[in-house]
């Protein structure tokens, strides 16, 4: 699973690491979490353009708002087969813009939250589905969060993380290409891992009302 991650980056790192023209709104983030906004990038044909998303993917056919929050990560083994997910696999593929996330290891005392980020890379881009939804004039424009099995390294900490997609594929993951929703279950199937690195942060974070640097400080 991935539940709250951080984006504290500049700016004009973000639009400097992903090629683009220009930004929206943005703000440094250190606890974002459901249903927040998130910001991710689309590939609309001609360029790249990065906007914000509303995290919790709810379907263009759904009748019920309330299930993005049931859907904030998509299994990335099945999600070629679901309904929900599966036309969003073939041609509604976005990146979601990170610096690191968080995790809560399960220990005899209870549990530690963990921020875990890439050894090699400040930013990097988790895999991501979007859609839009519309009743009545209303828009929502919303995402997911793509999920795989835990690597070694993350295997003590969580059974589940997010996919991070490596930097050389990250332009062909957002292609405005259609594809066959099995042919992408297999470019994930492929994807490598990053090295990872984690340390323990406060029980701060715990609450997604809390925000700032006292987020990310490691614990002493």
């Amino acid at each position: 699973m991935c539940g709250r991650f951080t984006l504290h980056a500049e700016d004009l790192e973000i639009l400097k690491e992903y090629d683009l023209t220009e930004m929206p709104n943005y703000d440094q983030r250190y606890n974002i979490a459901p249903g927040q906004k998130v910001l991710a990038i689309i590939h609309d044909g001609k360029q790249k353009r990065a906007g914000y998303l509303t995290w919790g993917l709810v379907p263009a056919w759904s009748k019920d708002l309330k299930i993005g929050f049931k859907m904030i990560n998509a299994r990335s083994e099945t999600a070629h087969q679901k309904p929900s997910f599966k036309r969003l696999m073939s041609q509604k593929r976005c990146l979601i813009v990170a610096d690191s996330f968080y995790e809560w290891e399960r220990l005899d005392k209870g549990k530690q939250a963990k921020r875990i980020a890439l050894k090699n890379r400040h930013l990097f881009a988790f895999a991501g589905l979007w859609d839009k939804w519309e009743h009545e004039g209303e828009e929502l424009y919303t995402c997911t969060v793509l999920t795989r099995a835990a690597n070694t390294f993350m295997q003590p900490i969580h059974d589940r993380m997010p996919v991070i997609l490596p930097k050389e594929k990250e332009n062909e993951w957002i292609e405005p290409l259609k594809r066959d929703p099995n042919e992408v279950y297999q470019f994930i199937q492929g994807l490598d891992i990053d090295p990872l690195e984690a340390y323990d942060v406060s029980d701060y974070v715990n609450s997604s009302k809390n925000e700032g640097q006292a987020c990310i400080a490691p614990l002493i």
